[in-house]
């Protein structure tokens, strides 16, 4: 029996998300999710007009893959993958997570090799700057534990966040905020084991209220390159590669992560070496999905908590490009909610958010208050 939410959240990702027209071919790449959920996808594809592509893939086979991977057997993959993306107007990416830790016999130099010899060519560089596309998990049980919720209780909190949300609302509210932070130059961070400073000036903004991630509710900028100086305490768990990080510090000069520490520091320092990018930053995004509270080691959800920024090393988007590439972009969350230990963010000396509610003109629309409707 089909889930009426299934179709809610499949004519959201087409289109408003996607936006799909009459005669554009959609890609919807698929990693462990139900036939159930994509066959409501392909349904309003055709019923906007589009051509359904499907491309189903598992994360279990895609270990075997890497596992014995090449430079040579991933070109093919590549530029079979390449040839596809450059025939998409529209990209839809779901993937359900049924072990989290699959991955994680990986070496670092198999994950770098699919960094630089796939994702960076065909996402990076094709699909993200080329093509309008957003992504999304899909519940399952191992989410619902990571959750610590029941089943059932997850896929409430689940459709509720994703289907559930006014975007339309929320992108009219990320208006002014977005505005003020195309003008801003100096940014300072401070919270626990956090004294940051950087600027954004020249960079711009963009707001993400639903067209390219489900969930949504970010307004993101990202640090001129050499400008990022001080100290970050990131408090939220975050996975890697298959590989669980907590604690992560990061000290910087001039742009570049110099010290870095974790509870895993040898292989938190392997991914910052995957190249020279690694080691800057390539976002700076302050999250406001206002029904999002908690983290729960799912990027995707914990990048828009209420109350939270992320400070993202790596690959730097070409809307707030400051030259910074890399096959990594790894959004580290930092929440500044009283439960999580306070904080403040200020640009140019005037006060933003303090402990996770914002208190500027250009940016209170975003707090809970407006943006959940009673």
């Amino acid at each position: 029996m089909q889930d009426p939410r299934h179709k809610k959240l499949a004519d959201l990702l087409v289109n408003y998300s996607c936006k799909v027209e009459k005669g554009e071919n959609v890609l919807i790449e698929a990693y462990d999710t139900p036939i159930e959920f994509l066959e409501e996808i392909v349904k309003s594809v055709y019923e906007a007009g589009g051509h359904p592509l499907l491309e189903i893939k598992h994360a279990r086979l895609m270990r075997a893959l890497l596992r014995g991977a090449t430079k040579e057997s991933l070109a093919a993959i590549r530029d079979t993958e390449l040839h596809r993306m450059k025939n998409m107007q529209a990209f839809i990416g779901v993937r359900g997570i049924y072990n989290a830790k699959e991955t994680s016999d990986l070496t670092s130099e198999q994950n770098n090799l699919f960094g630089s010899e796939w994702m960076q060519p065909v996402h990076f560089q094709v699909r993200v700057p080329d093509t309008k596309w957003v992504v999304l998990r899909y519940p399952t049980p191992q989410m619902a534990q990571m959750a610590a919720m029941p089943s059932e209780a997850f896929e409430d909190y689940y459709f509720n966040v994703t289907a559930g949300v006014d975007y339309t609302r929320m992108s009219k509210a990320m208006d002014p905020a977005a505005e003020y932070m195309r003008k801003a130059d100096k940014v300072q961070i401070t919270g626990p084991g956090t004294d940051l400073t950087f600027s954004i000036k020249g960079i711009g903004a963009v707001k993400c209220d639903g067209e390219r991630n489900i969930p949504d509710g970010e307004v993101y900028s990202c640090p001129v390159r050499d400008s990022v100086n001080g100290t970050i305490q990131y408090n939220t768990a975050s996975s890697y590669h298959g590989t669980t990080f907590t604690n992560v510090k990061f000290r910087f000069e001039n742009g570049k992560i110099v010290e870095a520490s974790a509870n895993n520091t040898k292989k938190l320092n392997e991914i910052l070496n995957t190249d020279e990018g690694a080691r800057y930053i390539g976002e700076f995004a302050l999250g406001c999905n206002p029904m999002i509270t908690f983290a729960m080691d799912e990027i995707l959800f914990d990048e828009k908590i209420m109350g939270s920024f992320h400070f993202t090393p790596g690959n730097a988007y070409d809307e707030t490009d400051n030259g910074n590439k890399s096959a990594v972009h790894w959004d580290l969350v930092c929440i500044q909610t009283p439960e999580y230990g306070g904080g403040e963010i200020k640009m140019d000396g005037e006060l933003i958010r303090k402990d996770g509610l914002f208190v500027h003109d250009a940016f209170k629309g975003l707090n809970p208050d407006n943006l959940i409707v009673k």
